[in-house]
C-alpha cells in the first residue's frame, strides 16, 4: 500500500487500517528505520504531555534504535517551534530522567552553589 493510500485510509478512519497497517504493536512506519520512528515518538509524547513511564519506554527504544542522547536531546529543541517552549519545558525532566540523568539532583546542587 502506497503514502496516499495510507493518509486516505486514516483520514477517513478506516478501521482496516489498524488491523492491516498497524498490527499488533502499532508499528506501521514501515519507510522509517527503528531510529527515526523511535525519536519521533519522543517528539510525539512530548507534544501530547506523555507520562514519564512512555518517555522512558520510548527513549529506551531510540537508544537501542541507535540514537544517542544528545539526538534525543535535539529532538526536544528542534520540535520547540511546533509543540512550543513550555511543552517541551515540562517534558525535559521525564526526558533526563528516561536518560539516567537525574536533573532534580544537579539542579538542587546548582541552587546551592555560590554564584560568582
Amino acid at each position: 500500500m502506497d503514502y496516499t493510500d495510507r493518509l486516505r485510509r486514516l483520514a477517513i478512519n478506516d478501521e482496516r487500517l489498524a488491523e492491516d497497517d498497524l498490527g499488533v504493536l502499532g508499528v506501521g512506519a514501515e519507510s522509517l528505520d527503528p531510529k527515526s520512528l523511535a525519536l519521533a515518538r519522543v517528539a510525539a509524547l512530548v507534544a501530547v504531555g506523555g507520562a514519564e513511564p512512555s518517555f522512558g519506554s520510548q527513549a529506551d527504544a531510540a537508544v537501542s534504535a541507535g540514537a544517542t542522547p544528545s539526538e534525543i536531546v535535539d529532538v526536544l529543541v528542534g520540535i520547540i517551534p511546533v509543540v512550543g517552549l513550555p511543552r517541551v519545558v515540562a517534558a525535559a525532566p521525564k526526558v533526563a530522567m528516561a536518560l539516567g540523568y537525574d536533573l532534580d539532583e544537579v539542579l538542587d546542587q546548582s541552587a546551592g552553589a555560590p554564584r560568582d
